[in-house]
């Protein structure tokens, strides 16, 4: 199979931008493969799915482990709160707003974790800074 040549067709598409398929597999030549940030916002970890979607797997994976630690310092909170002596008279919304709150990360860590899954066949455990070192790494050499 050596010497195959693929073709890149170009093709006009309602936006009247021309897109560029192979011949062989047909995939757009012309898509953005997604970029790794310089700089995340903490607010970007909580967009839906079809936007988190677009962003790198290596950014995915520092927003799963800025959500899964707040996430446990929510649950901590609920777990103080819980065990408070009853003289604490801590006010019940408290309590319910703190719940609120973990059940979010949780459903948010769920939609990234998901993600994962799809791209990677899996979602790590444990996002430490030894992973994300070792990903960047690859990805370095890989360019």
């Amino acid at each position: 199979m050596k010497g195959l040549i693929y073709n890149a067709l170009p093709i006009l598409s309602n936006r009247t931008r021309a897109k560029k398929i192979c011949s062989f597999c047909q995939a757009d030549l012309t898509q953005d493969r997604p970029k790794i940030k310089q700089i995340l916002n903490e607010e970007e970890a909580y967009q839906p799915q079809p936007i988190l979607a677009t962003y790198h797997t290596y950014d995915l994976l520092v927003m799963l482990q800025h959500i899964r630690k707040e996430r446990s310092f929510y649950y901590h909170n609920m777990q103080i709160l819980r065990k408070a002596p009853s003289e604490a008279n801590v006010p019940e919304d408290i309590n319910q707003e703190g719940q609120k709150i973990y059940r979010e990360h949780t459903a948010q860590m769920r939609v990234i974790e998901g993600i994962l899954i799809d791209r990677m066949g899996y979602y790590p455990k444990r996002v430490d800074n030894k992973l994300l070192g070792a990903l960047k790494l690859k990805i370095k050499r890989s360019i």
